[in-house]
């Protein structure tokens, strides 16, 4: 639920009334659940795409208020970065050529969105995390300009009590710290709903936790983040530690992360789940009271329970029960929210087939998978989905052991077409969404694995920001020509669009595989560093990884020259100094930092952030540029 209706100063009287006002929603909904009133035999699916705005440069385009201005459709609505979308489908009833609709219905959101976007210059990226996506693009200018988005931002920063802390090992290993739920932004998923009713919920629901490790397995699409490669879908641990208002420290006492799979299977009702939500989290925003609940039904009216869905929004369980009204009548919905976006709109419906066929198919064959699955190794099965992908080792029910691929091939691909058969989906649609899933696990070939094998397949080749665009730049491309993605040719460097687009700002080609020395160490170190790395420049750090010098080659060979330099020399009497210093900041402009090097005739400009370096850029960077820019232009004159 969305809505910019929020109470600006959220405490004191402010909260208790709002909290008033929801165990009112509470009482409401267990009156409509004992009462009767939730639409039964009634089955209708749905989804939300969420997606990312891109510049020429291929990189995050702050632009969704300018987009949604020039769309005037209320299917597309805002995110928390305004680099990110949403579309909103219509609910389908589930059936016949449903699946076919949801795609055609997607094809058409996607390429009506892609058409604004191009003719402002701009263009869309269906992807779990933007893999040019930068943290300067995280700053408080990009975040959606709502009042919701603010007010969550300061309850979850104030409840944290500091800096978000992000720890995320894979191949490669990310610890960030960021000053704002902003690294949510990063984030672009395809959620799918179900409808179900009152006293199905329970098992349907249970259903759905059970599935959701291997149906991720075969979804994965986020394996990088900042330059770094980490899960197979890094969304899952990125989202946690996103919005995790947990103090650090706090191990004694158990308590969840606001994004979370669960503790326990459900045993009878929906409001098992949104007693513990209200229960375990703190209310973060509120909205005044227009309505009694109470009153309402007591009129023979539907309440819309604003403040249940309002907390149940703030509260992100990877499968969310949701609370709707569709025709006057209220219902029930189970959210799956594991799936990321893309590679492309097919691949997202074929996701979406495997996990409706699954949930209709358990539903016939157990009346209660809690009796043949341990809910750990539910919740285990997706972690290791995350992390893993294709190759996770998974337990499925009865103790089975075996790998993701085998699982989805062997037993869960015929379980999903018979769920799908059951409901009488089209022949012809099960076949082929269920194929791409096939084809696709039995390559290995997600959307995860081609980001990576096209990374390996580009590795030495440019720099790093180059390979970075060319990920993007081909992903866009082939995500419009809309062919699966297992199917995709392996990005190129060529189709990075040269030095124009990837030598804009300083951070896409900045060297971050920095050397750093501390000030009260030998300066023979700095010696033995330059001679093994041969490099010229070594940044200087104090023990809180403070930036506080730099020692040059050229400083190092005067002052031995001079006979200033002995054994007992530490390296804070040969460094310059950071208040000597010229240095770049990571979204300063390349003219910029040319100008820099020009001006102050240096050869090193250490890039600065937060009063830490992290890159350097030398004159040795801009040869690349030259030669390109120098070839093009002898090639117009010979031409001419």
């Amino acid at each position: 639920m969305k809505t910019d209706n929020i109470d600006g100063e959220f405490g004191g009287e402010e909260r208790r009334s709002f909290m008033r006002y929801l165990l009112r929603d509470m009482r409401a909904l267990e009156r409509i659940l004992d009462e009767g009133m939730l639409e039964e035999g009634v089955r209708r699916v749905g989804a939300e795409q969420e997606l990312f705005l891109i510049d020429k440069a291929y990189h995050p385009a702050p632009v969704a208020m300018e987009m949604l201005a020039a769309m005037r459709d209320p299917h597309y609505t805002t995110e928390l970065g305004r680099f990110n979308l949403e579309m909103n489908l219509d609910p389908l009833d589930y059936g016949g050529d449903c699946l076919r609709k949801m795609e055609n219905q997607l094809t058409q959101f996607v390429g009506n969105l892609r058409d604004t976007a191009q003719a402002m210059g701009y263009n869309v990226a269906l992807t779990g995390i933007l893999p040019t996506i930068r943290k300067t693009d995280l700053n408080m200018d990009n975040m959606t300009p709502s009042a919701r988005y603010a007010a969550l931002n300061a309850a979850m920063t104030k409840l944290r009590g500091g800096d978000y802390e992000f720890y995320i090992k894979g191949i490669d290993e990310l610890v960030l710290r960021h000053d704002s739920v902003m690294a949510e932004a990063c984030n672009a998923s395809f959620q799918v709903h179900f409808q179900v009713g009152k006293d199905e919920f329970a098992a349907l629901y249970n259903m759905a936790q059970a599935i959701a490790g291997p149906v991720l397995a075969a979804g994965t699409n986020s394996p990088l983040l900042f330059g770094r490669r980490l899960w197979a879908e890094t969304r899952i641990a990125l989202f946690q530690q996103a919005v995790d208002t947990r103090r650090p420290g706090d191990y004694q006492r158990e308590s969840n992360p606001r994004v979370f799979f669960g503790n326990r299977w459900v045993k009878s009702s929906v409001l098992e789940l949104y007693k513990e939500d209200v229960a375990r989290f703190r209310t973060l925003v509120g909205i005044p009271a227009d309505e009694d609940p109470i009153e309402r039904l007591q009129m023979g009216q539907v309440p819309e329970l604003k403040a249940l869905r309002l907390h149940n929004g703030t509260v992100y369980r990877w499968n969310r029960a949701c609370y709707g009204i569709t025709g006057g009548k209220p219902h029930l919905r189970i959210e799956c929210r594991v799936l990321p976006s893309g590679p492309t709109v097919v691949d997202e419906v074929a996701n979406a087939a495997l996990w409706f066929g699954l949930m209709g198919a358990l539903a016939r064959q157990y009346d209660d998978v809690t009796q043949v699955m341990d809910f750990e190794h539910a919740k285990m099965n997706l972690l290791q989905a995350a992390r893993l992908g294709l190759s996770a080792n998974m337990v499925w029910l009865e103790g089975k052991e075996m790998t993701a691929q085998r699982l989805i091939l062997d037993k869960l691909l015929p379980m999903a077409d018979e769920g799908l058969a059951i409901k009488n989906i089209d022949a012809a649609d099960r076949t082929r969404y269920l194929g791409i899933i096939e084809a696709r696990v039995k390559s290995g070939l997600t959307g995860s694995r081609w980001f990576l094998n096209s990374l390996a397949h580009m590795k030495d080749k440019g720099t790093s920001g180059e390979r970075f665009t060319a990920l993007t730049a081909a992903m866009v491309k082939r995500q419009t020509e809309g062919s699966p993605g297992h199917t995709w040719p392996l990005a190129e460097l060529g189709e990075s669009g040269g030095w124009l687009r990837n030598y804009v700002k300083v951070e896409q080609y900045m060297d971050t595989d920095v050397h750093v020395v501390y000030e009260d160490e030998s300066v023979d170190l700095v010696a033995n560093l330059m001679e093994w790395e041969h490099i010229r420049y070594v940044p200087v750090e104090n023990l809180q990884h403070k930036f506080v010098g730099l020692v040059s080659q050229r400083s190092m060979l005067r002052l031995m020259a001079q006979g200033k330099i002995g054994q007992d020399t530490s390296i804070a009497e040969v460094m310059k100094p950071v208040a000597d210093l010229v240095t770049v900041r990571p979204d300063d402009t390349t003219l910029e930092a040319i100008q820099k090097l020009r001006t102050h005739k240096v050869g090193c400009l250490p890039v600065v952030h937060d009063d830490r370096v992290v890159g350097v850029v030398t004159e040795r960077d801009f040869m690349d540029i030259a030669y390109e820019l120098l070839e093009q232009r002898l090639g117009r004159a010979a031409a001419e």
